[in-house]
């Protein structure tokens, strides 16, 4: 039976869909793309090798089942695999005949390159210079354990992934492991949770943790004292690589240079790379192409905001941890009404119990109230670089996408003007990360845009007045 691959596929898909969470069916499932079917087997192109690998071990026996129900019971199914190489895709087939799960030898599989320098002469930009033995200081978190991380529909993705990576690093698909969320939803309690387990199961292998701004300062120090190699050969023997909030490297060339042959070291070499970021690879931007394809190498796991069970969980954890009693009712209150992020949750939590402490007062519902109040209006909101392209292109009545486009028209390079002199003045983002997003500019073409605005509105009071008004619009 032969017929519309398209349409063989999707009522497949109406069945998974229901079979399996809305996390994971938009993960493993949305990215898959029907190629053709001839003689009852359906080929399916998926984006990569760990993807392949992670239906086999994880959906064989759904895929199997509604396969059959669509196509008949001599279904087979055959994955085209896109293996990337130096920048360029190749596809692969992998045939599966059901049932069972026979994978064929696993492609391209990492070459271990022998580093140059010994292991003795290396310096550690963790250590004090001249202790010979290489000793590194994971810049773990004690803390941030598995057992302190609490499961959820949200993160369940994330934590599977990450407990798989910590019981085998760099022998699973997913390598690298990248982390991707809002602020303050756990990325780094993840992340280093993994290496915290690492280092138990594994005492010697070596796990270093590093926000990217520390990564990129060390760098710079290493270029300036001529230390270059040494910077480059320390990193290529860590066993596990945590880089915390990879979207700062953002604009920054050279750093960006140095981390991909690193990160191409360690990959071949069988080493584990764990990388978080406020977004995904694909909506990265001012990132070497050639590195955000690396990134997407292994699995990007989204980590959304915990639902009221969730943030009741962390919070009950959190009590039970600090050995303190509070009501049930009280915790509810503050699940209830805090729930941008666990971070404002757990700030809500200190909050009421220094309340308490300091003025003697009953930790009951009435006091959680006059926290929550007092929290809520005096946060503010965060404003994006993207927020202030969309608000700014609204008032100009232009399209956002035009702000990327190299042009000389006055509206559009003036509203460029405009959203990079927002971002400086109302995001902590630096000159090189804002120049990156807002039409791909550099630093400088920042700091003039910037002069240009400011020049303008002490000479111009019709584009003074436009300034307070797209101002009230950014702060609504």
């Amino acid at each position: 039976m032969d017929s519309n691959h398209v349409t063989i596929w999707n009522n497949c898909l109406k069945v998974i869909r229901d079979n399996v969470p809305s996390i994971s069916y938009r993960t493993w499932f949305e990215p898959i793309v029907p190629l053709k079917i001839e003689h009852n087997v359906l080929t399916i192109q998926v984006p990569s090798p760990f993807f392949y690998e992670y239906l086999e071990e994880q959906y064989i026996d759904i895929l199997s089942k509604t396969l059959r129900k669509e196509v008949g019971k001599d279904a087979k199914l055959e994955y085209n695999v896109v293996m990337e190489n130096n920048g360029f895709a190749d596809i692969k087939p992998y045939t599966v005949r059901f049932p069972g799960k026979s994978k064929s030898e696993p492609r391209n599989r990492p070459v271990s390159i022998p580093l140059d320098s010994g292991e003795n002469t290396i310096k550690n930009p963790f250590v004090i210079p001249g202790i010979k033995k290489l000793h590194v200081d994971p810049q773990l978190c004690p803390d941030k354990t598995f057992s302190n991380f609490v499961e959820g529909d949200c993160n369940r993705l994330a934590r599977s992934a990450g407990i798989a990576v910590a019981g085998n690093p760099g022998g699973t698909a997913f390598n690298p492991l990248f982390l991707y969320s809002d602020n303050g939803l756990g990325k780094t309690h993840l992340a280093q949770a993994i290496g915290i387990d690492v280092k138990e199961k594994f005492p010697d292998k070596t796990v270093l943790y590093v926000d990217a701004n520390k990564f990129s300062n060390q760098f710079v120090e290493a270029i300036r004292n001529n230390n270059r190699n040494d910077f480059l050969h320390f990193y290529q023997m860590i066993d596990v690589l945590i880089i915390d909030d990879v979207q700062d490297f953002a604009g920054k060339e050279k750093t960006q240079d140095i981390f991909f042959h690193i990160f191409n070291h360690l990959h071949q070499s069988g080493k584990q790379l764990i990388l978080t970021s406020d977004k995904p690879p694909v909506e990265l931007q001012g990132m070497e192409q050639r590195l955000l394809s690396r990134f997407k190498w292994g699995l990007s796991a989204d980590m959304q905001v915990p639902g009221t069970d969730t943030r009741i969980a962390i919070l009950k954890q959190k009590v039970y941890n600090d050995g303190i009693d509070i009501p049930d009712e009280v915790i509810e209150t503050l699940a209830t009404h805090i729930t941008t992020n666990i971070r404002e949750l757990e700030g809500a939590l200190i909050n009421l119990l220094a309340q308490s402490t300091l003025n003697r007062r009953e930790i009951n519902n009435e006091l959680a109230r006059q926290v929550i109040e007092r929290l809520v209006r005096n946060s503010k909101k965060e404003i994006s670089i993207q927020h202030i392209q969309k608000v700014v292109c609204d008032y100009f009545n232009i399209h956002v996408d035009q702000l990327q486009v190299k042009t000389r028209k006055r509206e559009i390079v003036q509203a460029r003007q405009v959203a990079m002199f927002f971002s400086k003045s109302l995001t902590k983002s630096s000159l090189a990360t804002i120049g990156s997003q807002i039409g791909g500019k550099d630093h400088a073409t920042v700091l003039h845009a910037c002069k240009t605005v400011n020049n303008l509105m002490e000479t111009d009071k019709r584009f003074m007045n436009c300034i307070q008004e797209i101002e009230k619009k950014l702060k609504v």
